[in-house]
């Protein structure tokens, strides 16, 4: 790969790896978790075209699905452990902070079988096997595992869902069906715009004026003003008060040093794509007995 990287100051430096011609990042943290694989997806290593190269995982943006499937097959192979197609379950993101409870039942929901619902921005899993996705163009995964119950979530967090504190949705989620207990968990925040790339108006600073208080947003360095009536929003330091908030431990809080926007070769970005592009995903799983 001859793309450098762009890195960001973070407590979580990520590794990229490449596997089979697919490249990937992955947090070293939870590679020490022995009953978990996760990765974050690239742009390289797939079989789109277009605007869509290479590795889009997404069959709601126009790509063929077949190339979107064989994108799949080729992230099963590099999970491991004899995944297929069958293996996935995905969200059906609309930014909200509803978590859905994965069962057995729902294996395939996304490349397999058509997925039966809707507005789903979280998933949390106790089945061994089952490959949770969700997608990303700039806005930040949150990663859950649960050591204690070998239980894990994964939640997709824009500006709206860490508005609404999904963070602590999924952790309440994984507790009250699992027995999760937020201080055993070790979180991982996974790549996505960073707060020097991401500026927002102010009626998005409003929203987040209105749900932390102001010595928080100065505190934690979550909202920065701009000239122009405008603002700097840092959605890894505002999802990462919300874990700390919810009873996750600090030194259990991982932040990548990635952003999506400052590394367009390697990541899909919104803001520098728009529309006619692919996406990227977040996958976490518990290994098979």
């Amino acid at each position: 790969m001859n793309i450098e990287i762009k890195r960001c100051e973070g407590s979580g430096n990520m590794l990229v790896k490449n596997t089979r011609d697919v490249t990937y990042l992955q947090f070293p943290r939870l590679n020490e978790i022995d009953f978990v694989d996760h990765l974050f997806s690239t742009r390289l290593g797939g079989v789109s075209k277009g605007p869509y190269s290479e590795m889009n995982l997404s069959y709601t943006r126009g790509d063929e699905k077949e190339a979107v499937d064989e994108n799949y097959r080729r992230i099963a192979d590099v999970m491991g452990h004899g995944r297929i197609l069958d293996d996935f379950v995905l969200t059906f993101q609309t930014h909200t902070t509803n978590v859905m409870v994965v069962t057995e039942k729902d294996r395939g929901k996304g490349p397999a079988i058509a997925r039966d619902y809707t507005d789903i921005d979280g998933l949390v899993t106790n089945v061994p096997g089952i490959i949770l996705g969700t997608f990303h163009a700039d806005c930040p995964p949150i990663y859950f595992v649960d050591p204690v119950n070998r239980a894990i979530g994964l939640s997709h967090s824009g500006w709206k869902g860490t508005r609404g504190n999904i963070a602590a949705v999924t952790l309440e989620k994984m507790r009250d069906n699992y027995g999760t207990a937020a201080s055993d968990c070790i979180c991982a925040i996974g790549p996505s715009i960073c707060g020097d790339c991401y500026e927002i108006g102010e009626d998005v600073a409003q929203e987040f004026a209105t749900a932390y208080t102001e010595k928080e947003l100065r505190d934690n360095g979550i909202l920065v003003p701009y000239p122009n009536n405008k603002y700097r929003l840092f959605l890894w330091n505002a999802i990462r008060l919300s874990l700390l908030k919810a009873g996750v431990k600090e030194e259990n809080i991982l932040v990548t040093d990635i952003c999506t926007k400052c590394n367009p070769e390697l990541l899909f970005s919104h803001r520098v794509h728009g529309e006619k592009r692919g996406n990227l995903c977040a996958f976490l799983s518990i290994k098979r007995d």
